[in-house]
């Protein structure tokens, strides 16, 4: 294993000689150690709750479905699709993981309580509050890749709460692993991030989710996850509080279902809770609240199930249902002893935008909530299950402001607002600045990573540059690690210029990282758009003449509208084009074969994110469950001509 100078190979060693023992599994509660107020604090040794952290694409789910499958969860025959965690259907499609889920599994009459969760920065949110719930984070990194920014930000908040870490380097079957180096590299981030002695004195197991399979020595295979198991049994502490104490639990996560309405997820720090018991509900942060309800039900995790269960004692995270408006931060206590535990501190929003009705020509069309009123009961509703949104009202009762953790973060809630049926259309992301004592404007900046063919180097260095962002780092030889500090807003609409680039061999990411003085004026589109001047259905001939101006966005028979944009231009500035014009008929019949084939060459579909991408400060999204349009602000073309000339006159001015 590692030579590295502080950490070397005899601590791999020492479980090696533990683990050819089969240790005695202790009772359920051990002695009290130590007396904390009036309680006295005991450690429950048939429980572990741990959280799977890593990058986007290192494995998490991957290991999870291996665990389930070695603990006994599935029958030996029993068919278990890829990544059984993410039973979304926007994570099934995009195969990442939006939401942090609850799972357990045993093993040697240990309940291994098990919390997956999103590897996306714009989802960090789902980490830092779930990392409540656990007592110690395997920390997954890829064999090849090694730390990536999402790898600090999530490792940060594990070490900030005191959470033991056992590092797991995933994909150690890959031809190009390097796994050493990538351990050093990780041991070298623990101390960059101030980690204490207890943490660094960490194991490291090598792993492939994928063949379901983990050993201490790279050098000698296993053919199961056993050591792996062994490692979380030795090294995480079992849940410690007092069994008999009045109850106590904070509330991470809330789930919902019709028929019993929303429910509370979270871990008991001390007591039992009872079914059909009287409990309170209160909040740090609300001194006022005091809130009296009945357990109405009680569930805990048995692997993918919800299990009902008539009491959960100290140490158990535990499903609970009673309270219609219970929240993210609330803390569930006997009503004999209110006692609110203090919440994590969730990192603020970046970007915002604005969600508006829409009021295209089209509206109403297609979407089943297409009003104020449910546009706002809808986003209301999402700020009760997600704390790294905000929904603020605006001078408009048409419009609200919603800021989130980057671009998307608030795609995946539009798409699953527009497959439930709702009609509006947004606005252009923007950063949220922050000023000082002194007034001055501060920036988000982000640590952007992008490993990329050495002979793409050179592009990526000079888009970033022009995007204000700094070159920090840069590592290798044939494939090049460039490692950068550039404005959020710099890398917006970037990542499908990025794969242009690097002709689709790049991979790029970033995480928020602190905030800086403001950097200047990024432009952000340095092409135009084809605009049409026409409502109606488009139409062969007009698409294939408007194609020469640029690159189509639409189809033959695709309903526009005066003001929507069907295209995107070559070059700089915007072109009106009629896209619904037909070829006059004359009295003349040409003679066979003596018109060409007309065919569409330029035609590109844009998804989600790439609208939200192209679109400027004077364009909308409109939104439907059938359809994304592209528009104008200002539909008609006559007062946006005006309107542009006017703007001009003042700048010159």
């Amino acid at each position: 294993t590692s030579n590295h100078p502080l950490y070397g190979k005899s601590r791999n060693l020492r479980f090696l000689a533990e683990f050819e023992a089969e240790p005695q599994r202790p009772p359920v509660y051990h002695q009290p150690y130590r007396k904390k107020g009036f309680h006295l604090e005991m450690i429950r040794e048939n429980i572990r709750n741990i959280a799977i952290i890593a990058h986007v694409d290192h494995g998490k789910t991957t290991l999870v479905n291996e665990m389930l499958k070695q603990g006994g969860v599935f029958r030996e025959n029993q068919q278990v699709a890829d990544r059984v965690m993410d039973n979304n259907a926007i994570e099934k499609e995009r195969g990442i993981t939006i939401l942090a889920k609850n799972t357990s599994m045993y093993y040697k009459d240990v309940k291994i309580n098990v919390v997956d969760t999103p590897g996306h920065a714009d989802f960090g949110g789902e980490v830092e509050r779930v990392l409540k719930m656990v007592d110690g984070v395997l920390l997954l990194i890829d064999s090849f890749e090694g730390p990536m920014p999402q790898t600090r930000f999530v490792l940060q908040h594990a070490l900030a709460l005191g959470l033991p870490v056992i590092i797991v380097i995933n994909k150690m079957d890959r031809p190009d692993a390097r796994c050493e180096e990538v351990y050093n590299e990780a041991f070298d981030l623990m101390i960059d991030l101030g980690a204490d002695e207890s943490q660094l004195d960490t194991p490291v197991v090598y792993a492939s989710a994928r063949a379901g399979t983990a050993t201490l020595d790279p050098n000698e295979p296993s053919s199961d996850l056993r050591p792996l198991f062994e490692t979380i049994l030795q090294y995480i502490p079992a849940p410690k509080g007092d069994p008999d104490a009045p109850a106590q639990m904070l509330i991470s996560t809330i789930d919902y279902n019709e028929f019993v309405g929303r429910i509370g997820i979270g871990r008991i720090t001390r007591g039992t809770l009872k079914l059909n018991s009287m409990a309170t509900r209160c909040n740090n942060l609300n001194p006022d609240l005091h809130e009296n309800f009945r357990l109405s039900s009680l569930f805990a995790f048995e692997g993918l199930k919800r299990v009902p269960v008539e009491s959960a004692s100290m140490g158990e995270i535990v499903a609970v249902t009673g309270i219609e408006d219970i929240m993210i931060g609330d803390t569930i206590c006997a009503p004999d002893a209110v006692d609110p535990l203090p919440f994590v501190k969730i990192t603020e929003p970046t970007v915002a935008m604005t969600f508006s009705v829409n009021d295209s020509p089209f509206a109403g069309r297609e979407g089943t909530y297409v009003t104020s009123r449910h546009l706002r009961a809808r986003l209301m509703r999402e700020l009760q299950t997600d704390v790294s949104l905000r929904v603020e009202e605006t001078d408009s009762a048409d419009s609200f402001r919603v800021s989130g953790r980057g671009e998307l973060h608030l795609s995946v809630l539009i798409e699953n607002m527009r497959r439930q049926g709702y009609e509006f259309q947004v606005s252009k992301p923007e950063v949220l600045f922050h000023y000082d004592e002194n007034g001055n404007k501060l920036e988000p900046m982000e640590k952007m990573v992008a490993d990329v063919p050495s002979e793409y180097a050179g592009a990526v260095i000079e888009k970033i540059g022009r995007r204000r962002g700094v070159l920090d780092n840069m590592t290798g030889t044939d494939r090049v690690r460039l490692e950068f500090t550039v404005p959020s807003r710099g890398l917006f609409g970037y990542r499908s210029e990025f794969m242009t680039d690097t002709r689709g061999e790049g991979v790029m990411s970033a995480v928020f990282d602190h905030y800086e003085p403001y950097k200047g004026d990024i432009p952000h589109r340095n092409v135009g758009a084809l605009v049409s001047t026409e409502t109606g259905d488009a139409v062969m001939y007009g698409l294939f003449y408007a194609q020469d101006r640029g690159t189509l966005f639409c189809g033959p028979n695709t309903a526009v509208y005066t003001g929507m944009i069907v295209g995107q231009n070559a070059r700089q500035g915007d072109i009106d084009v009629n896209v619904c014009r037909q070829k006059h008929l004359t009295s003349i019949r040409n003679a066979a074969g003596a018109e060409t084939a007309m065919k569409l060459t330029s035609m590109r579909t844009l998804t989600l994110e790439e609208c939200l991408e192209f679109i400027d400060d004077d364009e909308l999204l409109e939104i439907t469950p059938k359809s994304l349009r592209m528009r104008k602000r200002v539909l008609e073309t006559e007062l946006r001509k005006k309107l542009a000339a006017k703007k001009r006159a003042e700048a010159n001015n």
